[in-house]
């Protein structure tokens, strides 16, 4: 019992102790007055550049402490009085007079003097155990001078001893770490964790967004238990993914360092707090420490009418392959986004036909409840003669970066109603399709809208009796990759007819390996082996190639290929070459391949010696340090040498993440009649067909029909005039990110990176009967500027860095297939045409007088052109194609 007793009072004594000595807070002495030297600095500038060289600014002044109250009963509850004294504002790295925007002002001119009264009027807070519990002030002063009050009083925070726990300051409630070292504590803050009212989006896909990085540490050195410095940085940094090069970086520091300790005013006696408070001052209240929305209005910005005036020339139709076409499109989206509803429709309204198209994907790509009612008010779907602009429409909300469930729920509603086309009605739910992707891969399945979304197009797809429906809703589905419709995708492609077929196959090769089960495997199985009903070659290559990329068996590989030399003859060629590719390039099934090529009966010299036309190929764009590009071309003959599918694809992949940038697909069938050839088994019955699909960005687009049927081919053919018919030609916004920071020193920073693309992809089919020649072309336009703008804004000064970066290239993809004899001679050619590429860079610092001072930098270069190598055959096979032309003369029907 006694060893009992003493042990509880040593508990007790060592509670008290604690008490006594603030072990879990600072504590200030009675009749004190701690005198303080401030310091506030942001710093903006390229990610690895040096901070002497960056632009910015400092905020010092002198800080008074002292204490006006301590609770009787709790010697950790406190009520500290922080006054800021001549505060000054100034230049973070020395500049030349002439170049020194603060230079002849004082501080007062610089932040007004109402402002500098009210950043100098005095602040409380009452820390009960280091934890500031309530933030003093009075209530309707300026926001900027409020935040810089709370950055300062935020860092008057801590706990003396090891630990996390959640913490609330002027970034909100974050996670908050500590470690405790004899005098020295460290703070470490989590800034992803904290909440707080944000804006800001992110682009779809993680190739075309922005890396970030936020650090937020704090030094405290102490004295007995008060401080006597205070050493705080934030970092934020910025990188584009697809060019790391291009990127920011935000620093900003904060320092308190003890100067003197005075004799102060004595404590005021009182039980409660909002006593003293009422004594002090009636005016003080407590108010939020987290800091509050501020943003300065630009009062000399032009206006979205003016804005528009001034670049609309860029934005002609035929200026559209050019940077300064995607330029302009992206500061009219800046532009668009702060206009009301009545604002932009006063600018559709009065545009001519030529450049509204231009004008309805900015507005669309906008993506603002105001762009969006505008449009929807504008456009009319019951009116045909509309059509292109509802099509652009459509295509701009495909492609949106972050598309709202307000969005998709208007188009379902468009898509019940009355639409006078039925490409338009067709793009309305294939667009859908996407946006239900893109919804969900923000973990928005959920949402009301989406879930009515899907179960229209599953509803609707099993309801549909004509192929063009099927077809309209199997398209959707390959963009919605819904989990749930790979059973019905298995049952078109294994079931289905013709086109039906392979566009249900083609939709489960875009779903991730992941996802394809057992029963996928099996059904692709029987697809290839024609294990239940014969099926077209471009069913069963488009099977076999999702066997061997979804982490085949070896016996899956093995059967596949036994089964080279008794597949008709250019599918032999087909598929050998499509081995030969996977383990030319590495690609992740070539080790089981490389394992079944050691039986002799999948690998010998009859089985891998097979003639054709065919082939599949895949090579290197570009293998950067951030991300590579590959290229691949796919081509598949009949057996009486007509094109039967030509597949181009661009990649583009990190280490963790890839992006489909573009398919370009020509399809052709039932062409044998016009040279009197003999159909392939399981192809005697097709209509005479080809068209063009692709996809951009991942976004499949609307297939384009250049003829169906014989007499629509014939009637073409004779009144062809060689031109390409246009797929896809517009302006797309690819990267859109937007984030605003809250500094802990009270500043707000905010980070944009907008990247646009103005493109043009258009492909043809031309056929010589007397040559015996037939020709496809694939043309791709594309131009792309990039701009970044990190900017810290203070209300009375700004500072930010403005990086741009733009190039400009056309990528052809030519086929030219000689069938006069067998073998039949096929030339493939992919080129690009010189890229200029230029990058620039301005760093600045400006007062809202309209002082500034600027730096800039850039650069210029040119990346040669190139024709994309194939393999040996190809080459050898092009000098026969253009060695016979020369030789002879004639005209393309």
């Amino acid at each position: 019992m006694i060893l009992l007793t003493v042990l509880f009072l040593c508990i007790i004594s060592t509670y008290s102790a604690s008490v006594k000595g603030h072990t879990t807070g600072p504590s200030l002495n009675n009749d004190k007055l701690y005198k303080f030297a401030y310091s506030a600095e942001v710093y903006v500038d390229q990610v690895k550049a040096s901070l002497q060289k960056s632009a910015g600014y400092r905020i010092s002044s002198g800080v008074d402490v002292n204490l006006l109250w301590r609770n009787p009963d709790n010697d950790d509850d406190q009520l500290v009085k922080i006054t800021m004294k001549d505060v000054q504002v100034e230049n973070v790295n020395e500049r030349p007079a002439d170049k020194n925007i603060f230079k002849g002002k004082s501080t007062e001119k610089i932040i007004g003097k109402e402002y500098l009264e009210a950043l100098q009027r005095p602040i409380m807070v009452e820390l009960v155990r280091g934890k500031i519990k309530t933030f003093y002030s009075y209530q309707n002063e300026p926001g900027f001078t409020q935040n810089i009050k709370r950055g300062l009083a935020s860092l008057f925070q801590l706990q003396l001893h090891s630990g996390s726990s959640r913490e609330v300051d002027i970034s909100g409630k974050c996670d908050t770490t500590y470690n405790v070292r004899q005098d020295q504590v460290t703070k470490i803050k989590d800034l992803d964790s904290c909440e707080i009212e944000k804006k800001g989006f992110t682009s779809h896909n993680k190739i075309l967004d922005i890396s970030t990085k936020a650090t937020s540490a704090t030094v405290y050195v102490l004295e007995d238990s008060f401080i006597k410095s205070i050493k705080a940085e934030e970092n934020f940094v910025f990188a584009l993914n697809y060019r790391r090069k291009t990127g920011a970086k935000i620093v900003s520091k904060q320092r308190l360092e003890l100067k003197s300790v005075q004799a102060g005013t004595g404590l005021i006696a009182a039980k409660q707090v909002a006593g003293v408070i009422k004594t002090l001052d009636p005016n003080y209240v407590a108010i939020a420490l987290e800091a509050e929305p501020v943003k300065s209005e630009c009062k000399k910005c032009p206006s979205l009418s003016e804005h528009w005036k001034n670049i609309r020339e860029q934005m002609h139709p035929d200026k559209l392959s050019k940077p300064d076409a995607a330029k302009s499109f992206l500061s009219f989206i800046q532009n668009i986004r702060k206009a009301t509803k009545e604002e932009i429709l006063k600018i559709i309204k009065s545009e001519n036909k030529e450049l509204l198209p231009q004008v309805v994907d900015a507005v669309t790509s906008a993506q603002t409840p105001e762009s969006l009612e505008a449009m929807l008010e504008f456009l009319d779907f019951k009116d045909a003669s509309t059509f292109i602009l509802q099509e652009r429409f459509l295509y701009a909300c495909g492609f949106a970066s972050h598309p709202s469930e307000t969005l998709l729920k208007s188009l379902t509603e468009k898509f019940k109603g009355d639409v006078a086309s039925q490409e338009i009605r067709e793009t309305l739910v294939i667009v859908m399709g996407a946006l239900i992707r893109k919804l969900c891969d923000r973990d928005g399945c959920k949402l009301p809208a989406v879930v009515e979304a899907k179960r229209l197009i599953l509803n609707r797809l099993e309801k549909a009796s004509k192929d063009d429906n099927v077809q309209m809703y199997l398209l959707a589905l390959k963009n919605a990759l819904l989990p749930e419709a790979i059973p019905v995708l298995l049952k078109y492609a294994e079931s289905g007819e013709g086109p039906i077929s392979s566009l249900a196959a083609t939709a489960l090769q875009r779903y991730d390996p992941s996802f394809l089960t057992k029963e996928v495997k099996e059904t692709m199985n029987r697809i290839y082996h024609q294990t239940r009903k014969i099926h077209e070659k471009t069913v069963r290559t488009t099977a076999a190639a999702i066997l061997l990329n979804s982490n085949p068996s070896y016996m899956e590989v093995k059967n596949i290929l036994l089964s080279i030399g008794e597949l008709p003859m250019e599918m032999n060629k087909y598929m050998l070459s499509m081995i030969q590719d996977i383990l030319r390039f590495e690609m992740p099934s070539s080790k089981t391949v490389r394992q079944v090529l050691k039986d002799m009966r999948a690998h010998n010299y009859d089985r891998f010696s097979k003639m054709g036309s065919s082939s599949a190929y895949t090579g290197y764009i570009t293998r950067g340090p951030d991300v590579s590009s590959t290229y691949s071309l796919d081509i598949l003959y009949s057996g009486s040498g007509i094109l039967r599918r030509s597949n181009m694809n661009i990649r583009v992949f990190d280490r963790s993440t890839d992006l489909h940038a573009i398919q370009v697909v020509l399809e052709a069938q039932g062409l044998e009649s016009i040279i009197a050839a003999t159909p392939d088994e399981g192809e005697e019955n097709l209509d005479s067909f080809a068209g063009m699909s692709a996809i951009l960005f991942g976004f499949q687009l609307r297939p384009v029909t250049f003829f169906q049927g014989y007499g629509d081919l014939m009637s073409k053919m004779l009144s062809a005039t060689g031109d390409p018919m246009n797929v896809v030609k517009g302006l797309v916004l690819l990267t859109d990110f937007l984030q605003e920071i809250q500094l802990q020193s009270g500043p707000t920073a905010s980070a944009e990176f907008m990247g646009g693309l103005a493109i043009d992809i258009s492909g043809g089919m031309e056929f010589s009967l007397w040559y015996r020649e037939s020709k496809t072309n694939v043309k791709n336009r594309v131009a792309m500027f990039v701009a970044g703008n990190t900017e810290v804004d203070s209300f009375f000064v700004k500072t930010g860095m403005e990086t741009t970066l733009e190039t400009e290239t056309a990528l052809d993809f030519i086929s030219t297939v000689q069938f006069s004899q067998y073998p039949f001679l096929v030339c493939m050619q992919m080129d690009r045409v010189d890229s200029p590429f230029r990058t620039h860079m301005s760093k600045y610092e400006s007062l809202p007088s309209g002082r500034r001072y600027t730096a800039r930098r850039g650069k210029a270069a040119t990346l040669a052109g190139n024709e994309y190598p194939l393999h040996q055959e190809n080459s050898n096979m092009c000098k026969k194609v253009f060695g016979a032309k020369s030789d002879s003369a004639g005209g393309w029907f």
